[in-house]
Order: C-alpha cells, then sequence, then structure tokens
C-alpha cells in the first residue's frame, strides 16, 4: 500500500493547491449525493394523496434547528409541506426542478475547481521532476553513462515522468473523491435499508480483489513496456548519431530491420498493458451491476410486502443512489491501474535519483583559485568497479611541473585517457593520492578545481547553438571582443567571419554545419577563452587532415604557451617537444624522458615512433 501512493511523495510544495483540490472534491462527493437523496423526499411529498400528511408534516417539524438526520428530515418535510399547501404541486415540481438544477451546477462547478487547482499540480510535477533528472544526469559521473543507455534514461525524462502525472492525479481522486462519494451513498443508503445495504457491502470486495489481481500484473507488464521503450530510444538516438556511417556501410536495412524487432516487441507488450487496463473496470461494473440486480429483486419484493419497512419512493430512491456507486467504482479501478503504471514509472525515475554519486565534495572543502606549483599522482591505483581486480592504473606516480608540457603516449586502453580525466575529478583515485599544490583533489571544490582546467579531446564536443554561444559556453560575462580575440588565437576567426551570420551563424546539431578541423578549432577557442592554467588535450589533431591539422596544431601551439600541458596522443610527431613523455602499458608507466632519451632507449617508444616512420 506504501508503494501505491509513492508518486505522492512528488507534490511536496504544492500541498496548498492539493488541499484546494481536496476540499473541492468533497465539496462534489457531497452535492452529488445531496441532489440524488432529495429524490426521496420530494417523491414521498409530491405523491401523497392525503392533504392530513402535509399538515402532520408540518406540526412534526422542529422549532429550532439540530444537526442530526431525523431533525433534518422533518424540518424539510415541514417546509416543503407547507410550501405545497400554500402554492400547489405544480408549484412545488418547479422549485424542486430549480432546486436539483442548482445543485448540479454547483456540483460541476466544484468539480471544475477540484480539477483547476490539480492542474498545477500534475505540471509542476513534472517540470520539478524533469529538472531533477537532467540536475542529477549532469551530476552522475561518467562511469554510470558507461552501464546505462542513453535512450532509456531519455526514456524515463520523458515517458516516465507523464506516467507520473497522470498517476497523481488519479490518486488524489482515489484517495479524496471517489471513495468519499462511495462512503456518502453507503450512509444515505444504510440509512434508507440497512438490511440491503449489507448485500451490498458483501458482494463489492469481490470487484476490489479481482482489480487487485490486475493491477499487480500490469505493473510487471509496464515495467517491462518501459524498458523496451528506452531500448527504442536508444536504437533511434544511435541511428540519427550514425547516419553517416550507416549509409557508408549500407546498415539502413539492418538497423531498419533491427528497429522494427525491438518497435513489434513494444508493440505486444502496449497491447497486454492496454488490456490488462481495460480488463478491470468491466470486470468490477459487472460484479456491481450483478449486485444491483440482486438489490432489484429483493427491494421490490419488500415494497410488494406493503409492511412499511420499504416504501416504493424510498426504494426508488435507493436504487438511484445504489446505481451512482457504479462509476466511482469503474473510476476507482482506473485510477488503481493507471496508479499501478505510475508506480512501475516512478521505481525506474528513482533508479536514476537514488544513483550513488561517486564523486562527492567535501563539506569543508577547500577553495582553489589559481595554480602554483605543480599535480602529483603519489601511487596512484584504479579500477572502474570497486572491487574490480582488474586495475586500469596500477601504482602511478608522476610529478608534472607548473608550466611544463606532459605527454602521455601508448596502445589504445593503456589508460592514457583515464589518468588524465582524473585531474579534473571525472574518476577519483581508489588507492593512493591526486594532488594539486600539495593538497588532495578530494579535499579541494569541485567546480573551483576545474574551474582551472580547459580540456580540447578528440571528438569536437559542440552543441546546437551559435559560434558565439558555443565559444563562450560556460561563461556568462564573455564579450564579443572577447570571442573574437579567443577564435583569433585559436585560428577561427577568419572562417567564422566567412559564414552567413558571422558569429551569430547556429553551426547546427554537433556543430555538423561545420568542417572536422572548423569544429576542432572552436573547441580550442572555447578553451582559450576560459583562460586555464591546466590544459589536458586529448588526441586533439589525430581525426584531421594534414592541412587542418597543421592550422589546429598553430592553434594548439598558440593554447599552450604558459601553461601546464597533458597532451595525449597517438601521433607521436605532435609531442616531439612535450617536456616528458611518458609511456603507458598495461596501466603501468613502462618509459619515461624526453623524445631524444626515450629514442636512445632503443624500448616501447622507439618501436612506436618506428611504426609511425618518425624519428
Amino acid at each position: 500500500m506504501g508503494k501505491l501512493f509513492s508518486v505522492l511523495k512528488y507534490i511536496k510544495g504544492y500541498w496548498g493547491y492539493a488541499s484546494l483540490n481536496i476540499a473541492f472534491n468533497v465539496l462534489f462527493s457531497l452535492f452529488s449525493v445531496v441532489s440524488i437523496a432529495l429524490v426521496m423526499p420530494f417523491m414521498d411529498l409530491l405523491f401523497q394523496k392525503d392533504p392530513q400528511f402535509y399538515v402532520d408534516a408540518m406540526k412534526n417539524a422542529p422549532t429550532h434547528f439540530e444537526l442530526s438526520g431525523e431533525s433534518l428530515k422533518n424540518y424539510f418535510y415541514g417546509l416543503m409541506s407547507s410550501y405545497i399547501l400554500q402554492f400547489g404541486k405544480s408549484t412545488a415540481v418547479v422549485f424542486i426542478c430549480i432546486t436539483i438544477f442548482i445543485l448540479t451546477f454547483f456540483k460541476n462547478l466544484f468539480r471544475y475547481l477540484a480539477m483547476y487547482f490539480l492542474a498545477p499540480i500534475r505540471n509542476g510535477v513534472v517540470r520539478d521532476l524533469r529538472n531533477k533528472l537532467m540536475k542529477k544526469s549532469l551530476n552522475l559521473p561518467l562511469s554510470y553513462y558507461s552501464d546505462e543507455r542513453k535512450g532509456d534514461i531519455m526514456s524515463r525524462m520523458t515517458s516516465d515522468v507523464q506516467e507520473i502525472e497522470w498517476s497523481i492525479m488519479q490518486t488524489l481522486e482515489l484517495i479524496f473523491r471517489e471513495p468519499l462519494i462511495i462512503i456518502f451513498y453507503l450512509i444515505m443508503m444504510v440509512k434508507i435499508s440497512g438490511y440491503l445495504t449489507l448485500y451490498v457491502l458483501l458482494f463489492l470486495p469481490i470487484a476490489g480483489l479481482t482489480v487487485g489481481i490486475i493491477g499487480k500484473s500490469l505493473k510487471r507488464t509496464s515495467i517491462r513496456s518501459k524498458e523496451i521503450l528506452g531500448n527504442l530510444f536508444n536504437i533511434m538516438e544511435e541511428t540519427l548519431g550514425g547516419l553517416k556511417i550507416i549509409k557508408a556501410f549500407t546498415g539502413e536495412s539492418y538497423v531498419q530491420k533491427k528497429f522494427e524487432e525491438v518497435n513489434q516487441s513494444f508493440f505486444k507488450q502496449a497491447v497486454r498493458v492496454y488490456r490488462k487496463t481495460d480488463l478491470a473496470s468491466p470486470i468490477s461494473e459487472t460484479v456491481v451491476v450483478g449486485v444491483l440486480m440482486l438489490i432489484l429483486f429483493m427491494g421490490c419484493n419488500m415494497v410488494f410486502k406493503g409492511d412499511g419497512v420499504l416504501t416504493a419512493a424510498a426504494f426508488i430512491t435507493y436504487f438511484a443512489a445504489a446505481s451512482q456507486i457504479v462509476p466511482p467504482i469503474k473510476q476507482i479501478t482506473q485510477a488503481y491501474n493507471n496508479i499501478q503504471k505510475g508506480v512501475a514509472s516512478e521505481e525506474r525515475i528513482s533508479k536514476i535519483l537514488d544513483a550513488e554519486l561517486v564523486i562527492h565534495e567535501k563539506a569543508n572543502a577547500k577553495p582553489i583559485s589559481e595554480f602554483n606549483s605543480q599535480i602529483e599522482f603519489k601511487n596512484v591505483s584504479f579500477a572502474y568497479r570497486k572491487g574490480d581486480s582488474g586495475y586500469v592504473l596500477k601504482d602511478i606516480n608522476l610529478v608534472i611541473p607548473k608550466g611544463k608540457t606532459i605527454a602521455l603516449v601508448g596502445q589504445s586502453g593503456s589508460g592514457k585517457t583515464t589518468l588524465a580525466d582524473m585531474v579534473p575529478r571525472f574518476y577519483d583515485v581508489d588507492q593512493g593520492e591526486l594532488l594539486i599544490d600539495s593538497v588532495n583533489t578530494k579535499d579541494l571544490k569541485i567546480k573551483e578545481l576545474r574551474g582551472l582546467i580547459g580540456m580540447v579531446s578528440q571528438e569536437s564536443i559542440l552543441f546546437n547553438d551559435t559560434v558565439f554561444n558555443n565559444i563562450a559556453f560556460g561563461i556568462t560575462t564573455a564579450s564579443e571582443e572577447n570571442v573574437i580575440q579567443a577564435a583569433k588565437i585559436a585560428n577561427a576567426h577568419d572562417f567564422i567571419v566567412a559564414l552567413p551570420e558571422g558569429y551569430h551563424t547556429n553551426i547546427g546539431d554537433r556543430g555538423g554545419k561545420l568542417s572536422g578541423g572548423q569544429r576542432q578549432r572552436l573547441s580550442i577557442a572555447r578553451a582559450v577563452l576560459k583562460n586555464p592554467p591546466i590544459l589536458i588535450l586529448d588526441e586533439a589533431t589525430s581525426a584531421l587532415d594534414t592541412e587542418s591539422e597543421k592550422l589546429v596544431q598553430d592553434a594548439l601551439s598558440n593554447l599552450m604557451q604558459n601553461r601546464t600541458s597533458i597532451v595525449i596522443a597517438h601521433r607521436l610527431s605532435t609531442i616531439a617537444n612535450a617536456d616528458e613523455i611518458v609511456v603507458l602499458q598495461h596501466g603501468e608507466i613502462a618509459e619515461r624522458g624526453n623524445h631524444a632519451e626515450l629514442i636512445a632507449k632503443n624500448g616501447i617508444y622507439k618501436k612506436l615512433c618506428d611504426m609511425q616512420s618518425f624519428k
């Protein structure tokens, strides 16, 4: 039961709206019952043939108001009897019709107001959830995304969040509206005939049990459906991102077939979800109508006896009230199933929101505003998963003095990028220490630490925005003059001004409107504008043609002046002038020294150079 209402935790901060929604739902339920409850006394009074009945009713009317069912009944009968004797039954019918119309108007007004105040809750929760998911996605470590599919995360941020919205509405109605209507009608029915109501109470749990069984099965099916939808999103994301390769290798039919298979699987699962959702309502209605037919049979026989236990007017009112239980029971069954789908979505969303943040900032973390002396790796070891015996880095000892350029080389998988990614704390060391100016990076404020570091990666990470906004990314105070100066240093200004709208030209998804060299120079301009004391260059020229490489290499040389640089390179010609070259093999430092020293050693580095015909 706790899980059933777990989605209500998301309406924290909206209880003002929720309270108004609840209040108007209570009024709606009350007016729904009153409009039916008035039928019996109206009919009882209108079809009386003996005028003495009205006289007696006026005599029995209480002289002062009392809050009890009998007192209210006598007061109403006396009031209406006086009205009938004074104006006649036809006029009384007009009064009754107007009264019921007014009650119905207010009933529907309260229904609308309940939904009116529910709208900010539904949409506000969706907004807040997406904000939380985005914030958590930005804060989660890079290692999290190596185990999760982006498409599945997108599915949780879209369809699962939408299920939560619908589930919240259904939950509020399941708790505060439909049960109240049923309770009010049951009270009214007990007042009219407790004997008949006993049969209703005996058979209604059958409908509840049926709905519960279907709901549990629906939750399992819904979870599986969401997982398949996440897989579908993932294929779509990969397809749109890799269209060039798909077309180049004529893989359209393979991708289409893969997509259709997953889509067909989702279709089957979605059909099962809808069928189970739609099954509960007709079953519960059938059970309830069966109970009503039993009541009709028993009630008619009680009226036919004529012993006064149940009058015709009372039974008609009773049956009208009992029939009004059917819609809220149907609503409850539908709401229960929708809530089950919402609970399934809530569990999937919670996996992101509750995911462990392995990169923590200490409460008393030290500020850092400048880099003064050196970066030091002291006995550093690291594995991607805790308890994993396969360490990516093993017992690394390395000092990078301020202003020096350190190059990391080695075969793919030797740990070069992982080692560099530890400096901005994309990963934390498992053993040993990583020190900046003799302070452990775990003791520093993360945002300030990363503010000292600029990165240029092999893949140019650009956004579907203008040239200006891509260069000034993360720097809200950047002026156009600053951006232009950074572009000039990065050898990017000339091609930028040739674009249709210059610095305000949109470069498309991932910079798709630009060439590889142009994208890379924009990435370098972004790093220039940040003006960091520490640079990490990860294969920054490996994917470029000779002419573009020359332009980018010149831009990098401009960028690296007077900075501490960690350069990861496969093209060894680009790091020949590095102050120190560190050769990694199987996560360990195999060789170190400058270019000439390593060539003289005739070891791993020399073999790498020979393979590239570079000496």
